[in-house]
């Protein structure tokens, strides 16, 4: 803005991204502030009756406007335009992936069948029963001394705990939903804010990289939980977890499983989301100044140095 005064007429606010610090000297006069090391703005400041002290320091906060007499002009500013952009609609599809990852398995239950052949006798029939977080070793298959194929057999449950891999991956699914609604809100309310300072883009950046890495861990932790939730459940689980099963004239086999087909769904929109959130990371980091520094310093070396003064 130079040195030449500003009226409060006139004044229009402009925006400062660093943290700035004003000094306003006592008897009138001009303020100078510091937005980077290298750089000093003049300011003509309008003020009386301030203090008896020499100067009175002004705080403006990182993010922030400087408008009339020093307001922060930080409010609400509705702007559907960021959803038409690749920053805002990825998002959007983000929040809706991330519901449909922790939808498709939260609250799972399912219901497998085992049918129990016994030689020479009346065959016999169990239900596997599997529900969310999936502590099959706290599922019970076989109540205590229940009489099969006439024998006594001791209560057993099934093998296996999924809990922790499940529970991560909803865990994940459910933060990744929410980040998407407030950055939703930031871009529809304060993308003014967000883009003229390097805090909003860069604290985005990252987690959004973090997200990417949280994708990548729950989802490949998940299908590995649920890997093992079908082995404990199939045929051949079965069989091993029932010690009457070993038995030569006694054969075990699962006839009726459960559909889960949603758990496999699960498993893909938590994938999916890997490749959602990576791609998102580079239309967020395209908002930050480390992109927008080297855009410039290739901008620079291809003009080549300025010629020299004759």
């Amino acid at each position: 803005m130079g040195s030449n005064q500003i009226s409060r007429a006139n004044h229009k606010p402009r925006f400062y991204p660093h943290l700035v610090l004003l000094w306003f000297p006592r008897g009138g006069g001009a303020a100078s502030f510091t937005t980077e090391p290298r750089h000093s703005v003049k300011v003509a400041v309008f003020y009386e009756n301030l203090s008896q002290r020499d100067s009175i320091p002004f705080l403006f906060l990182p993010g922030g406007y400087l408008g009339r007499w020093g307001e922060m002009q930080t409010g609400f500013r509705l702007n559907l335009t960021p959803i038409k952009e690749p920053l805002g609609f990825v998002k959007v599809v983000e929040w809706l992936t991330a519901v449909l990852a922790f939808g498709t398995c939260g609250g799972y239950t399912g219901r497998n069948v085992v049918s129990i052949f016994c030689g020479g006798s009346s065959n016999e029939t169990l239900s596997a029963t599997l529900t969310y977080p999936f502590r099959l070793n706290q599922e019970l298959l076989v109540e205590n001394n229940t009489a099969l194929c006439n024998r006594t057999v001791p209560a057993t449950h099934l093998v296996g705990d999924s809990s922790s891999s499940v529970e991560f991956f909803v865990a994940v699914a459910v933060l990744a939903f929410l980040y998407s609604m407030v950055a939703l809100l930031v871009y529809l309310g304060y993308m003014h804010v967000y883009r003229d300072s390097d805090f909003g883009p860069m604290f985005d950046f990252v987690l959004t990289a973090v997200f990417t890495f949280l994708w990548l861990v729950c989802s490949s932790a998940w299908a590995r939980g649920l890997q093992m939730v079908k082995d404990a459940t199939s045929t051949a689980g079965i069989e091993s977890t029932l010690a009457l099963c070993t038995d030569r004239d006694v054969k075990c086999e699962v006839t009726d499983y459960a559909s889960m087909h949603s758990l496999n769904i699960s498993v893909i929109f938590g994938f999916l989301n890997l490749i959602i959130w990576v791609g998102n990371a580079w239309f967020v980091y395209k908002e930050t100044r480390w992109h927008s520094q080297k855009v410039n310093a290739q901008q620079a070396a291809g003009r080549g140095p300025n010629p020299a003064p004759i």
